[in-house]
């Protein structure tokens, strides 16, 4: 078939090799600029170089729709168009312009988790399994019927990292996979239970901040969640940020007021942590690794070379 691309990031970048690697002819290619935005920056892997290193036109717009972009699409004839961490709508005129319609390929199990950083909420609400769905795009954003999903396990010790490169393997197959079923003539496709849907914002770094009145649990996956390359889930000692690089969940239970440097329990440092933690029916967080504002890692124990104080959400020392 012949198809045209919108795509963004590694992501984008995954699938259009994949699209290259396969018997169907890419004859268009539609990506974002460059962005500085922190989250955007971190697998950004160029889809236009690739693009341009195969020969392909490229186009790249913020926005879809205007009137040169439409006259490409024209001559571009495609039979599919294939989305890909495309990061703004895309019009009906775009979407039902070819005969197959649009897929849209999204990394969250459908229709949980339509929008923005999908992996990250995941991680952070607890979720046993991430993966990626195959859909067809209609008006409303990431919700139209699923063509193929498929999913991989969370492990109790994984980061956003480890489910990144894990889903990314799935890109390409399951984009060829996708149009297969489409060139096939089958539209018994699996319309998405509107009741179990979820959308979540952009995350910023205001998302990082740790709140210590949330539960240790819930705080050791925002640790992980903003694993190396993302911003690290962050504090404050003393009025400077530190950022939490590693932790875990405290084997012992600790009370006192949420925030405080506490306890030293094997190779970590536990911080009082939870709204009820004065009650002493809940683990700390057992921070083991922090990083500074200069760059430099600790190990806790390193760090925190005396018990007490507080780590605040701001640096002005309010919890």
């Amino acid at each position: 078939m012949r198809v045209v691309m919108f795509g963004y990031q590694t992501w984008g970048h995954r699938t259009l090799q994949a699209l290259l690697d396969s018997e169907h002819e890419v004859t268009l290619v539609v990506t974002h600029p460059p962005s500085e935005h922190a989250y955007e920056k971190i697998w950004d892997d160029s889809v236009a170089e690739l693009a341009g290193k195969h020969e392909v036109p490229v186009l790249l717009r913020k926005r879809p729709g205007d009137p040169e972009l439409m006259e490409r699409l024209r001559q571009a004839a495609p039979d599919v168009i294939v989305a890909t961490n495309w990061r703004t709508w895309i019009p009906p005129e775009i979407f039902d312009l070819p005969r197959y319609g649009t897929l849209n390929v999204h990394d969250s199990l459908l229709p949980a988790y339509a929008g923005f950083s999908p992996l990250i909420w995941a991680l952070l609400n607890g979720e046993r399994e991430v993966g990626v769905t195959a859909h067809l795009m209609d008006e409303s954003l990431d919700a139209g019927d699923i063509v193929l999903q498929r999913a991989v396990p969370v492990g109790p010790t994984d980061t956003t990292t480890d489910l990144f490169h894990r889903t990314l393997e799935l890109f390409g197959p399951i984009t060829v996979d996708g149009l297969a079923l489409i060139a096939s003539g089958r539209t018994d496709w699996t319309p998405q239970d509107r009741s179990r849907a979820s959308f979540f914002h952009k995350r910023s770094i205001e998302e990082s901040r740790i709140d210590w009145s949330w539960p240790a649990e819930e705080i050791e996956r925002l640790v992980r969640a903003q694993s190396d390359p993302y911003p690290n889930a962050f504090t404050h000692h003393d009025g400077a940020r530190l950022r939490i690089v590693a932790a875990r969940v405290s084997e012992g239970r600790y009370g006192g007021t949420p925030g405080r440097i506490f306890y030293r329990e094997g190779d970590g440092v536990v911080i009082v942590a939870g709204a009820d933690a004065r009650r002493g029916h809940r683990p700390g967080l057992a921070v083991t690794r922090v990083r500074t504002d200069d760059g430099q890692e600790y190990a806790a124990g390193d760090y925190f070379r005396t018990m007490g104080g507080y780590l605040t959400r701001y640096p002005d020392g309010r919890l």
